[in-house]
């Protein structure tokens, strides 16, 4: 497990956490910095490692996380329509966010709107 992931996990149940608020924001702060010099590979396997493990990470850092590596790779269709999935299953907000993600997914690659349609 990298240090991302690590970083990951301690903001896992911080809402019900009995830790010292000055803990969990050290904590928080940790975790934006590993997580803003990471690369988008590191990003999406630290995602893919907690969210499988435990749906209570939390919102703000999932969203930070999708947006670094967005930024990262802007032309690569899986990883912008994965990000907009989980962005979607925390709307109604950002559902148009999510749905211009998804239209700049399928512009960039049409053959994969095939492959998630059938």
């Amino acid at each position: 497990m990298n240090e991302l992931t690590e970083a990951a996990r301690l903001l896992i149940g911080e809402v019900t956490d009995t830790r010292r608020e000055q803990e969990i924001l050290s904590d928080r702060i940790a975790f934006v910095e590993l997580l803003t010099f990471a690369g988008p590979d590191e990003i999406v396997a630290m995602l893919n490692d907690v969210t499988e493990k435990d749906c209570l990470f939390p919102v703000w850092a999932r969203n930070l996380a999708y947006r670094l590596a967005c930024l990262q790779r802007p032309d690569d269709p899986d990883l912008l329509r994965e990000a907009a999935a989980d962005l979607y299953n925390f709307g109604p907000d950002w559902d148009d966010i999510s749905q211009a993600m998804t239209a700049e997914a399928d512009r960039i690659d049409p053959q994969g709107k095939i492959q998630q349609d059938q």
